[in-house]
């Protein structure tokens, strides 16, 4: 089948968001995601005339955050499906916190609540984005529990997919992990990682992958802390930096030279973890990395940042057990995390019996997602699901 692309014009002269700014990665500050995702309504006009010129369409798929294309499914009479890039863990933990009044109720930040429908869960509100809190009718709180679609796999998480079809009036179709889906690239040519990686392959040293995203906002002095700490370990590391991440301590890369890699572009993650060296994974937690760790049979190294991350995590640690929390320096969710937390967990992950339990539990959801892919699969069957 043939594919095209259409460009739509992004719009311009938008409040607080720069011009020339059209992708969530070149916002200066994460506080802006709200404003940029709102502002992404007023392509709407521009949307339904490139529709109008297409031929007869059946149905459409669009990004969660593209709520305003369900006005125009509508509108022109078909079908509407919403790709949604979060658990169903994160939402149904939203939709209880809500329930309870946890995000808006008088308590303290950090005091942990059990959830009525899953009292072995308990939450604090600072495990919730700020946006969640919002009572405005236009707000990311709203948008994420009336419209909400899946793309993961069914074994994964179980209990909260049939909670939320129980819950809300849309149903979630698991058809992932779609991560497998893709067939790994053959490419003449290895990438510098690639080669790096291989070479401690061959030398039987497993690696540790250090990874927040490409959104992700880390202070200078909490850059500095994380080199202390893979220095600390001692273990055989790849960090991946932002293009503006240069504060570390000074002679750090020629300390860890021979067991650190330091990559400042643009990698191929999935790559990276599905290399049998790497046996541990550092990550911010975002659903995708989640993802892409499971799939590869990798165990977390759990440090949230931001939006729904702080739920992922505890999904990590807690719920699935693929994975351990970073400490943090004060044990608050969102606190500063010091190099010996670093170095106690990534030596835990990577040598001691914590990381072998951890290890086993991944290593076989990472089979059943695969097996959800095959024929007769979970995810192949929901791909049968009637279009009404």
């Amino acid at each position: 089948t043939a594919a095209a692309v259409i460009d739509l014009p992004f719009p311009s002269s938008v409040p607080e968001i720069p011009v020339g700014v059209e992708s969530t990665d070149k916002l200066p500050s994460t506080s802006l995601f709200h404003a940029f995702a709102t502002s992404t309504s007023l392509i709407k006009p521009h949307f339904e005339l490139a529709l109008q010129l297409l031929p007869p369409v059946s149905f459409m798929v669009s990004d969660i955050f593209l709520w305003w294309t369900l006005d125009s499914a509508s509108k022109f009479g078909f079908h509407r499906f919403v790709f949604d890039g979060m658990s169903n863990y994160s939402h149904a933990l939203i939709q209880e916190a809500f329930r309870i009044g946890l995000l808006s109720g008088p308590l303290h930040p950090e005091e942990l609540v059990p959830l009525t429908r899953f009292p072995g869960i308990r939450v604090s509100k600072n495990d919730f984005d700020p946006a969640f809190q919002d009572k405005d009718p236009h707000s990311l709180f709203n948008v994420f529990l009336n419209k909400v679609h899946t793309a993961i796999f069914y074994e994964l998480e179980p209990v909260f997919v049939d909670y939320m079809n129980a819950e809300i009036p849309l149903r979630s179709w698991c058809v992932g992990p779609l991560c497998l889906a893709c067939p790994e690239k053959k490419t003449p040519e290895k990438s510098v990682w690639v080669q790096w990686l291989d070479h401690r392959l061959e030398e039987k040293r497993s690696v540790l992958y250090v990874a927040f995203g490409s959104q992700a906002e880390v202070s200078s002095e909490q850059l500095v802390e994380i080199a202390k700490g893979l220095e600390q370990s001692t273990v055989n590391f790849m960090w991946v930096l932002k293009g503006d991440e240069q504060e570390l301590p000074s002679g750090f890369e020629e300390r860890v030279k021979g067991r650190g890699m330091l990559v400042r572009e643009w990698v191929d993650q999935r790559e990276i973890l599905m290399h049998e060296s790497v046996e541990g994974f550092v990550s911010h937690c975002g659903w995708k990395s989640v993802l892409e760790s499971v799939c590869a049979g990798v165990p977390i190294l759990a440090w949230p940042l931001c939006a729904e991350q702080f739920e992922n995590a505890r999904m990590v640690e807690e719920e699935i057990k693929v994975g351990l929390r970073v400490e943090t320096s004060d044990g608050s969710v969102r606190g500063f995390v010091k190099g010996e937390a670093l170095r106690k967990t990534v030596r835990a992950v990577m040598e001691g019996e914590e990381g072998k339990e951890v290890r086993r539990k991944v290593m076989k959801l990472g089979e059943m997602a695969h097996k959800a892919l095959e024929e007769g699969g979970s995810s192949q069957s929901s791909l049968d699901f009637p279009a009404s």
